[in-house]
């Protein structure tokens, strides 16, 4: 049976405020609602290694609906981190910041993980996924352009793959292409056909 056919019962909720998981979800062919709750705060135990720090911000996500759920719901959390010189790479706060995030990733490679939980009323499913992405060395003009052009400024890492630095710059991807767009679809796909079958 396909996933659509077995969500036709259940109310699936994607709680994300990202047009590009939004996207791509509606790739699933999967009937859903965004539904966005005031943003959480994303502070995490220092702890926690590169794998666990977005399944615990998904599931931190997720904690805010469980009071919503009803016997027929189900929502989807997800949160993504770009991970280079084993640290976090934020989302950059100014365009010097941008710059300097893209030059460090220039001509190096990083690692996205993206952290996904499925979530309904009785249980829960916390996932994740992991890209390694090869930058080429950036121009600083590329660079400037693309800042200037495409204000990264709501992304992890200050880029976004499916924009014009992506063509340009990245030469190997290993792992999901998606997972580095902020949604492992793939793996989603059959995570929630597994939740569902065995509710």
């Amino acid at each position: 049976m396909l996933l659509h056919e077995s969500l036709k019962d259940y109310r699936l909720i994607l709680a994300s405020q990202s047009p590009r998981r939004k996207m791509l979800l509606e790739g699933l062919d999967l009937t859903f609602q965004v539904l966005v709750k005031e943003a959480i705060d994303e502070s995490y135990p220092e702890d926690l290694d590169m794998t666990e720090i977005p399944e615990y911000l998904a599931r931190k996500k997720s904690d805010h609906y469980v009071d919503n759920l009803d016997e027929r719901a189900i929502v989807i959390t997800a949160d993504t981190i770009v991970w280079l010189d084993d640290k976090v790479v934020g989302k950059p706060v100014d365009l010097e910041d941008a710059r300097n995030i893209i030059s460090r990733l220039s001509g190096n490679t990083h690692t996205v993980v993206t952290g996904v939980c499925i979530r309904s009323a009785k249980k829960m499913k916390v996932f994740h996924s992991v890209s390694r992405v090869h930058f080429r060395k950036l121009d600083p003009a590329d660079i400037d352009y693309y800042i200037d052009t495409y204000q990264p400024y709501d992304k992890a890492g200050a880029y976004g793959i499916q924009e014009w630095i992506g063509y340009v710059g990245i030469e190997e991807i290993e792992g999901s292409f998606f997972n580095v767009m902020g949604l492992p679809v793939q793996k989603l796909y059959h995570e929630l056909m597994e939740f569902v079958e065995n509710t």
